[in-house]
């Protein structure tokens, strides 16, 4: 696949499938052996069963949620994309009763793509910044109040 081939393939995997919830597009854009790494989410998802189950446990938590892409770069068969995330906590996050409140993250992802399909997602966004908002841990300067 072409370069804009696998950045179209990135982009039908953030709008279609994680924003509006099209996890029924799972087996035509994840490889079998897809593995998803997030050092901020425990274990590795794989294949598109994973897939799912980690953009449902996000869009359970919140379900307003919406990624938007703000950069693409695409070489060989890797594609890295810099994306912002809005939602407001209104369901249940593992380990995190709802809060109501909004969010916005940042996040860079890496993906590498095999014959059509994304089979390597390594992700890195900020985690921390999260529970911030959602009161979880204390913001700097919170701590000793």
């Amino acid at each position: 696949m072409s370069t804009e081939e696998n950045k179209a393939l990135i982009r039908r995997w953030v709008e279609e499938f994680f924003n509006q919830g099209q996890m029924d597009l799972a087996e035509e854009l994840f490889a079998p052996d897809f593995v998803q790494r997030d050092p901020g989410t425990p274990g590795a998802y794989r294949g598109p069963e994973g897939a799912k189950q980690f953009a449902t446990m996000y869009r359970t938590g919140f379900p307003d949620v919406w990624l938007t892409i703000e950069d693409m770069i695409a070489e060989g068969d890797q594609v890295i994309t810099r994306w912002s995330g809005r939602g407001t906590h209104t369901g249940d996050l593992p380990g995190i009763p709802a809060t109501g409140k909004q969010t916005l993250v940042t996040g860079i992802q890496i993906d590498r793509i095999v014959n059509g399909k994304v089979v390597e997602d390594h992700v890195n966004w900020d985690t921390l910044g999260l529970l911030q908002q959602l009161g979880v841990i204390p913001t700097p300067g919170q701590a000793g109040a």
